[in-house]
């Protein structure tokens, strides 16, 4: 596959996604603490706090990739609730039950699923959660309303992703960083010939800002929607609740 500095059409998206994701998946967590200068542990530490998550709840992590905001969760929860994570990418699955093998934490199961058709029953969860994933979703307002049909009413989904910084001197830094520098620095760690560091800032881009993506959640059926910036808007935790 040759680099790639824009959005593959919809309907070719998701293949692309995963093949560019099985590529990196040994790797994908280094990256993710050098990448991020070990801010995406606070940032998942954070959006698990705004959760609301409590002992006995049952969580789904969406796109969980490796299983990081699953294990925080799990740990919130306690023995007494239950947390699926759920990707499409078997690698990335591999790497995550490995990893929560070695944690011995056992009220977590890593399994293979599609965000825009869950097999989940209506109302089977009190949370829903997703960190830097619903960018790489094909149809965006589908798995919204997926992430909406699952919740027990009264129950709360949150997202956090890559937003778009807030004042202009940051966001032209962040650009260079995103464009220049962290295609460069990806692809040395984890030897990736797919594309995926440009593929990433060019998504980014394109998500929608702060505003749209409360509207979309909004029109999928949430109420009481909020959004809370994080490191002047690099990245932002959305936050919906399922009426009830």
């Amino acid at each position: 596959m040759q680099p790639t500095t824009s959005l593959p059409p919809s309907d070719e998206k998701q293949q692309t996604v995963q093949d560019m994701f099985t590529a990196i998946a040994h790797r994908y967590d280094l990256n993710n603490t050098l990448l991020s200068l070990g801010l995406h542990h606070s940032w998942k530490r954070l959006a698990v706090e705004m959760s609301g998550a409590s002992p006995g709840d049952w969580a789904l992590d969406l796109c969980t990739g490796t299983g990081d905001l699953a294990v925080l969760l799990a740990r919130r929860i306690g023995q007494s609730g239950r947390v699926i994570g759920l990707d499409l990418n078997e690698r990335m699955l591999a790497f995550g039950r490995r990893k929560i093998g070695k944690l011995g934490i056992p009220n977590v199961t890593l399994i293979a699923g599609n965000a825009e058709s869950l097999q989940f029953c209506d109302q089977t969860f009190r949370v829903v959660t997703v960190a830097f994933g619903l960018r790489n979703v094909a149809h965006l307002p589908i798995a919204l309303h997926e992430v909406f049909r699952v919740l027990k009413p009264g129950g709360r989904a949150v997202c956090l992703e890559f937003s778009h910084p807030c004042r202009e001197p940051l966001r032209r830094l962040y650009d260079l960083y995103s464009f220049t520098i962290l295609p460069r620095i990806g692809k040395i760690v984890s030897r990736d010939q797919t594309g995926v560091y440009s593929y990433l800032p060019a998504s980014i881009r394109a998500f929608p800002d702060q505003e749209r993506f409360k509207h979309l959640f909004l029109e999928a059926g949430f109420s009481r929607v909020t959004y809370r910036n994080l490191t002047g808007g690099i990245v932002a935790i959305h936050v919906g609740e399922k009426p009830a």
